[in-house]
This record gives structure tokens, sequence and C-alpha cells, in this order.
């Protein structure tokens, strides 16, 4: 389970300050797995104390390319038979029930992405009635937006 202090030490690492409503992407290299049976036991979990940093800090939307955004269901299972906690149960998803925010599981190609310097643009589906669905979601390189935006004032 990714811990505050580990987000924040690998944002320190990458030289990147959290402003509010950062889109945070995070690469466990699950998606290498997708396929195998090793899939939906690859990556890390984004509990409940790492969740709550980057919400705190104005974040409200995040992704991840594991299966979900908390730890893999064998691990959390794991943890469940150690303790019988029931607060470790989906702890990153309920975190939201403190300060709300969505994200996005199942992402591909995060390792081609530098680890700062890109725009986000989420494309969901409504589904009617859902609490979740399914959205396109395309990282862009930040000067690729600038030129779009100086293109579109000239034109």
């Amino acid at each position: 389970m990714v811990t505050g202090a580990e987000v924040e030490a690998e944002l320190k690492r990458i030289g990147h300050a959290l402003k509010p409503f950062d889109i945070i992407l995070v690469n466990t290299r699950a998606s290498s797995c997708i396929g195998s049976d090793e899939y939906l036991t690859a990556g890390c979990g984004m509990g409940r104390e790492a969740t709550l940093y980057l919400t705190s800090r104005g974040v409200r939307v995040t992704g991840i390319d594991a299966w979900g955004w908390d730890a893999p269901f064998v691990h959390m299972r794991k943890r469940w038979d150690e303790t019988r906690d029931p607060s470790i149960i989906w702890e990153g998803h309920k975190a939201g029930r403190e300060i709300p925010y969505c994200h996005m599981e199942k992402l591909c190609n995060l390792e081609q992405l530098p680890s700062h310097g890109f725009t986000v643009a989420c494309f969901p589906y409504k589904v009617k009635r859902g609490s979740a669905g399914w959205t396109r979601a395309v990282a862009l390189p930040i000067e690729t937006v600038r030129r779009c935006f100086r293109h579109r004032l000239r034109g």
C-alpha cells in the first residue's frame, strides 16, 4: 500500500509541486501484464492515506494502470485475513467520501508519458443511474496543447 510519504517523495524526485486540479496518473507497470494471469495481482494500492494526500492538495482526478485504485484484491484479502479490519477494504475508493474525487483504472501506455508536463483529457461515457462507467483518457504533451490553442486563437 502506497503511503502519503511515498507520494510526497516521488513528487519531490520528479520535481513536481502539486497544484489544485492536477490530474495524477500512477504507473505501476500493471498494464504490461494485461492478458496474463498476473494482471489481477500486479501493481500497488493507492490506499486511504495516499489518496487523501493527493485530494487534500486539490487533486480531483486520478488514474492508474492497475486493475483498481486500491491494492490488488489478493493482497487486500491477505490483510483482511490477518487483521479483520474492515477499514482496509477499498480504502482508497472510500477516501472519496471524505474528499470527493474521480479515478480511472486500467489505463495503458503510462510508461510512454513524461513524469510531468502533459495535459490529460477525459471523455467519459455516461451510464444512466450508474456510479461508474468507462472513459477515453488521452494525454497530450503540453507543447501540443499550446500549439493548438495558438493556432485556434490566430485562425
